[in-house]
């Protein structure tokens, strides 16, 4: 009989690979309940969403590939892509920006290399860099407000589903700009001092972006403890990130501040969640380090003199880029030789 052939990631004994997935999809719930909390449902709405179309995607592209699809299904991976998406994209998004981002990840990103273990670039930052770059209107402007940051309770439910899909009903207040953004785009005419007074600002502190790290990062170092992945990329990422905002961003009249970079947007979401993709990332202990101050440098460059608030997405795939070279470059010395193995022969 033919034997079924698989790809990376492998694991062994009771760390399945669908075990492995779930338990990562399980280390964001304190981030998500953190954000429903301060800003409503949208975001839940976004994750539910785009769980099912990323599950009903990979199951096409498995029946059309003529592969096991309930096999494949079970290693939650695709469950996994939809979840991060879900997080990742603003919590009022109209329902067809959650569907093509998801839909074009899974059918696009993942199955047109092969499937898993096989897609160079992160699936998840594949679909929210095709969805903003295509939309950007509303990929910048659907972001919601904290309670503390808006002045009156979330958005209910129904009045939020009401919103995503059929983008009506959404009262003036309940969602602006991202702490990013604005201070990006108000601190060329403005103070640091008097910025910070602004609603938006205002004891940013308790405004729930940084409960909202704190939850993303509580749930990576879960999963350090749990050996799924290491301290390698996180810890170098924000490293990198920190020196480049202390040395170049030390203003705070001319540029973001450190704190503002650590615990807001979606760092804390990709150092711990994004950036450690075992398929996409660097996989050599030397080459993790370099890989995650790479992303580090690019988030701040980008966030700081390029176009866009939060880039995230777009650090991580510049890397996944590099990530075969840094890799070929940084093997480990194995045992019986002298020497480590460095770069590419013919031969690869």
């Amino acid at each position: 009989m033919a034997l079924l052939t698989l790809s990376s990631p492998h694991t062994h004994g009771p760390n399945r690979t669908g075990r492995l997935m779930l338990t990562v999809a399980l280390a964001t719930l304190p981030a998500l309940a953190v954000m429903t909390v301060f800003f409503g449902y949208g975001t839940l709405i976004n994750v539910v969403l785009a769980s099912l179309v990323a599950v009903a995607s990979e199951a096409l592209m498995l029946t059309l590939r003529k592969r096991p699809v309930m096999f494949f299904l079970r290693d939650n991976t695709a469950l996994v892509t939809g979840v991060l998406l879900g997080l990742a994209l603003p919590p009022f998004a109209p329902w067809w920006i959650t569907v093509l981002a998801t839909a074009f990840c899974i059918i696009f990103a993942k199955h047109l290399y092969g499937g898993m273990g096989n897609n160079p670039f992160n699936p998840a930052m594949i679909g929210y860099a095709l969805v903003l770059v295509s939309f950007p209107v509303q990929m910048t402007t659907n972001w919601a407000l904290s309670f503390q940051m808006s002045g009156h309770d979330v958005l209910p439910f129904f009045d939020t589903l009401k919103t995503i899909f059929t983008h009506s009903g959404l009262v003036d207040g309940y969602s602006g700009a991202t702490p990013l953004d604005d201070y990006k785009h108000l601190i060329s005419t403005e103070t640091a001092n008097s910025l910070l007074q602004k609603a938006t600002f205002n004891g940013w502190l308790n405004g729930g972006w940084e409960w909202v790290n704190l939850a993303f990062m509580a749930g990576g170092l879960f999963l350090m403890f749990k050996r799924i992945i290491t301290w390698h990329i996180p810890v170098s990422l924000l490293i990198a990130l920190s020196t480049c905002s202390l040395v170049f961003g030390w203003d705070a009249d001319m540029y973001t501040p450190l704190s503002l970079h650590l615990l807001s947007g979606a760092t804390m979401l990709g150092a711990f969640f994004i950036a450690t993709d075992p398929v996409s990332a660097s996989t050599t202990p030397r080459g993790k380090l370099i890989y995650g101050a790479g992303i580090g440098i690019l988030l701040y460059v980008i966030r700081t003199w390029g176009a866009y608030p939060d880039a995230v997405a777009f650090a991580v795939l510049l890397m996944n880029f590099a990530a075969p070279f840094i890799d070929a470059y940084t093997q480990p010395r194995t045992y019986g030789h002298k020497k480590a193995r460095r770069g590419l022969t013919a031969k690869d």
